[in-house]
């Protein structure tokens, strides 16, 4: 499932340059996981409200930056689910600017308790990826 999120560029993701600070990529890269996740009906809030309450984090995370984006542009962050495996989702995620893409990520982030033990994706959790293209 490929899943995208626009996101606009605006002055304070910017470094004095006008191009955008690296660490900004990162909150894009969260918030494309974030309405992927909310795509798939799955929501942080209701997470924390069921009789065993979980949450995500991501444990590891490879970027690699290709081009530049500057203020006032619109990218469009793209997320696919790859595989769940115990408690570890995988995800690839892009940013582009029309047909120039910006950034990459490959991410590995796990399902836990709110007291940061690791703890298995439940199943009607992950029975929500099951293919198909969304946005």
């Amino acid at each position: 499932m490929t899943f995208t999120h626009p996101i606009r560029i605006y002055y304070e993701d910017t470094d004095f340059s006008g191009v955008v600070y690296h660490a900004a990529y990162l909150k894009f890269f969260e918030r494309g996981r974030t309405e992927a996740l909310r795509a798939s009906g799955v929501h942080h809030a209701e997470l924390l409200k069921r009789d065993d309450p979980l949450a995500f984090a991501v444990r590891k995370m490879s970027t690699h930056w290709v081009a530049p984006a500057r203020i006032d542009d619109i990218l469009e962050v793209r997320t696919v689910f790859v595989s769940a495996k115990g408690a570890r989702m995988f995800l690839t995620q892009e940013i582009w600017r029309d047909e120039t893409l910006i950034a990459q990520a490959e991410v590995e982030a796990f399902c836990m308790t709110l007291s940061g033990r690791p703890r298995r994706l439940p199943s009607d959790i992950a029975a929500r990826f099951d293919g198909g293209e969304r946005g």
